[in-house]
């Protein structure tokens, strides 16, 4: 591998660490529960911004890193044997990052977030007109409202 892809290659990283772990982004939590949305999404051909090969792109980079073939095993190559599974887990974390987050960004635009259990501990999928609410759940006002 040349010196320039393995730069591109960590940059790709770090870019999509910096974007995993920004203040107010998308927890691990949300991007995980992104993922079956987005294959559904995509296969029905409601979201563009992937591909159906993409995701199965993903799929197989997935199950090389859980398999125990290898192109270079471990067994005989010791430490350079994890080379090929770490070049395709950064390629896979890389792209999860960024797919989930275009996808969330997606959504958003859409008005298609889930709906998601409220402060009050409301189910999911109620409005606030639906939620039932205590007396002083209804007057109190989240500190990051008013400023």
């Amino acid at each position: 591998m040349s010196t320039f892809t393995r730069i591109a290659s960590v940059g790709a990283v770090v870019r999509a660490v910096r974007m995993a772990v920004r203040p107010g982004g998308p927890s691990l939590g949300e991007r995980a529960g992104a993922v079956p949305r987005l294959v559904r999404a995509t296969v029905a051909g409601q979201y563009q911004g992937t591909s159906v090969g993409r995701l199965l792109l993903m799929l197989a980079a997935a199950g090389y890193v859980v398999s125990p073939v290898d192109l270079m095993p471990e067994g005989l190559l010791g430490v350079f044997g994890l080379a090929d599974d770490a070049m395709v887990l950064s390629w896979l974390a890389t792209r999860l990052v960024e797919e989930t987050e275009q996808f969330l960004e997606w959504e958003r635009e859409q008005g298609a977030m889930p709906p998601t259990a409220g402060p009050d501990g409301s189910a999911s999928g109620t409005t606030p007109s639906q939620a039932p609410r205590s007396a002083a759940a209804s007057q109190t006002i989240p500190g990051d409202v008013v400023r």
